[in-house]
């Protein structure tokens, strides 16, 4: 494994990170989800992200218990805030904030957290009282770094004026070689204001797998296949996605690798990135994914995958 500092901050992260959206205490068994955590560990994977509203607080309960018996310095652990709980919790406001990171706390089994993130915006709360309450969270040391997910670089700017409150250190997009919106203008602003990017979904949803045939079902075990996981893929599903991918795979297979680890080193070859998270139902997925951090690829080969997906019609 090898390791990036995120941001400003003081960690060092895994390239490749242990992710639970859809997984841990939804689509994937408990049994499972710990041989997952375990196989982490073994490859050197320290960054595991949640989110509390991921199972309504499922994932974290599930990663809570299966980390409890480990040295707390041992991993690095990101969680978020933002979604709806209840009724009458969501968003970022002052009491929202203090009232979901100690109910995280509680879940995850833990006194802090590394990184407290919010998982989107909130336009019905004055970034300046979201700003104050992550600083206090901060100061009382519940969590130790703060970062964002999806914001539009305004918001982030505009976070930045903010006098006397905590800067973030991460920002948390969807990035992968058939999603490069944060390029435009996200990562270039990050990059100079001492903010890294955790991307998600570098893999788009599995789809970078390459083992979805446009002509075949979606195989059984697969994310596709699964009524607790399928919602989010069926975006890139569609026949002129797949067929595309399909040309990738002899690309990768050139540079001598799986699709899957062809997709991370791409990912990874932008210098703002300091870690792609995973998702992963069986720990031998972890071991393929783990793999990329370690290829050498030539750009000329990155080039043609990326002339690949630039010619996918758009929606």
């Amino acid at each position: 494994m090898k390791y990036r500092r995120l941001g400003a901050s003081d960690l060092e992260v895994s390239e490749i990170s242990l992710g639970s959206w859809l997984t841990y205490g939804v689509g994937v068994e408990a049994d499972n989800a710990r041989a997952c955590v375990d196989r982490a560990f073994d490859l050197g994977i320290n960054f595991f992200d949640t989110a509390n509203v991921y199972g309504r607080g499922a994932a974290e309960t599930v990663l809570g218990e299966t980390l409890k018996d480990r040295p707390r310095d041992s991993y690095i652990m990101a969680t978020k805030l933002w979604g709806r709980m209840s009724d009458e919790d969501q968003g970022l406001s002052r009491a929202q904030v203090h009232k979901q990171i100690d109910a995280s706390l509680k879940r995850l089994r833990t006194d802090y957290v590394d990184l407290y993130q919010c998982h989107r915006y909130d336009p019905e709360t004055p970034l300046e009282e979201t700003m104050e309450a992550l600083s206090e969270v901060v100061r009382a040391g519940k969590a130790r770094w703060i970062g964002f997910s999806e914001w539009s670089p305004e918001q982030i700017e505009a976070a930045f004026a903010i006098p006397g409150v905590e800067r973030f250190v991460s920002s948390q997009p969807q990035y992968s070689i058939l999603w490069r919106r944060p390029e435009k203008a996200v990562i270039p602003f990050c990059a100079a204001h001492g903010v890294s990017q955790i991307v998600w979904s570098p893999l788009a949803q599995g789809v970078l797998s390459g083992k979805y045939d446009p002509d075949s079902p979606p195989p059984a075990d697969s994310r596709a296949a699964s009524d607790e996981m399928s919602g989010a893929i069926g975006g890139w599903m569609r026949r002129e996605v797949l067929e595309a991918v399909q040309r990738m795979k002899p690309i990768a297979a050139e540079a001598g690798c799986t699709l899957a680890q062809f997709a991370l080193a791409w990912v990874l070859r932008e210098p703002n990135v300091v870690s792609a998270i995973v998702g992963a139902s069986r720990p031998s997925q972890l071991d393929d994914n783990v793999a990329a951090v370690d290829l050498a690829i030539d750009p000329a080969l990155f080039a043609r995958a990326e002339a690949i997906a630039d010619a996918i019609p758009r929606r």
